[in-house]
């Protein structure tokens, strides 16, 4: 029996009607979604196949973001052994669909709110420590995905970035620890009007540094903002996060720092993960991508002493 034939009979089972699916999207794991429509409601169906995916990380955070009252989909029906969830659906419009210049502020002003929602309400006991070992592991796929096999580079000097690898880990965990969603960008947040942003995608949540997720918004790899208005909505979040007491007697200079230094190892390791989307499963798509976090990278090992090492290699890979 085949994937879909085994959907179909476990949509027959739940749904007792005629229903029709059709692809809703896909990510850069081996999930694939179904848009499910029945009886003139629509469902998403994740399909995670169970040899190659997980799904009991999903259903564990949404169970917190239900408790906290996070605009994440409902959980209508789940089947852990075939590795299927039925949910809620959200629509097709994503921010990076809607965002343009007249609607940006009020967007993302509305993804920074639910931002700290996530962080000041979402209970994160049981969550895997975003330790020195894992961002050092993340950012590895560095030289190994993007500087040797996408841009055929033989780094000589192993020992320097590693150093520098080790640099940017110590400075990411001096920033106090909370919920981190690990991809909160705006292929991932839902335009709903009127609504909260429905957030998607957080099966990989973690516990670890404050700006990861601010990063994420801010920098994001699929769309660019100016510096100005990046800096103005890390002001905004800054000043919310002090109200809130996430943040402590740290001037706005030390912040946005950290949130740099974060933003490194973030790109660091999307530059690894684009490389290998490409290379080893054959998704060219986020090619198109990378000159953006490139550019990300640049601008920010230019700007700090410590990382000129960093940019000394980039400069020989990026034309």
């Amino acid at each position: 029996m085949d994937r879909k034939e085994i959907i179909e009979n476990w949509l027959k089972s739940l749904l007792n009607k005629n229903f029709t699916i059709e692809p809703a999207s896909s990510d850069a794991s081996f999930r694939r979604y179904f848009r499910i429509t029945s009886n003139n409601e629509t469902y998403i169906l994740m399909d995670a196949p169970p040899n190659l995916e997980r799904i009991d990380c999903f259903i564990n955070i949404t169970k917190k973001f239900v408790v906290a009252e996070i605009n994440s989909p409902k959980v209508i029906s789940f089947d852990a052994d075939l590795g299927f969830i039925l949910m809620t659906d959200f629509g097709s419009q994503t921010f990076l669909d809607v965002l343009d210049k007249k609607n940006s502020y009020q967007l993302y002003l509305k993804a920074i709110d639910s931002l700290l929602k996530i962080q000041t309400k979402v209970e994160t006991k049981g969550l895997q420590n975003y330790s020195e070992k894992l961002l050092i592991r993340e950012m590895s796929l560095f030289p190994e995905w993007y500087l040797k096999k996408l841009k055929k580079f033989n780094l000589e000097d192993q020992a320097s970035l590693s150093k520098i690898f080790k640099l940017i880990a110590k400075k990411n965990l001096t920033q106090k620890k909370c919920f981190v969603h690990r991809d909160y960008h705006s292929r991932n947040l839902m335009f709903i009007p009127e609504y909260d942003p429905g957030i998607l995608d957080y099966q990989d949540a973690i516990l670890g540094p404050l700006t990861y997720d601010l990063v994420s918004l801010l920098k994001d790899a699929y769309i660019e903002w100016d510096e100005d208005f990046v800096l103005d909505q890390s002001v905004r979040y800054w000043e919310k996060a002090k109200k809130l007491g996430l943040i402590k007697n740290e001037e706005f200079s030390s912040f946005y720092e950290d949130f740099e230094w974060m933003g490194v190892q973030r790109h660091l390791k999307i530059l690894g993960i684009f490389s290998r989307l490409s290379i080893r499963d054959k998704k060219n798509q986020y090619l198109k991508d990378i000159p953006l976090v490139e550019k990300y990278l640049m601008l920010t090992s230019e700007r700090y002493k410590s990382l000129h090492p960093l940019r000394k290699v980039l400069d020989k890979v990026i034309s």
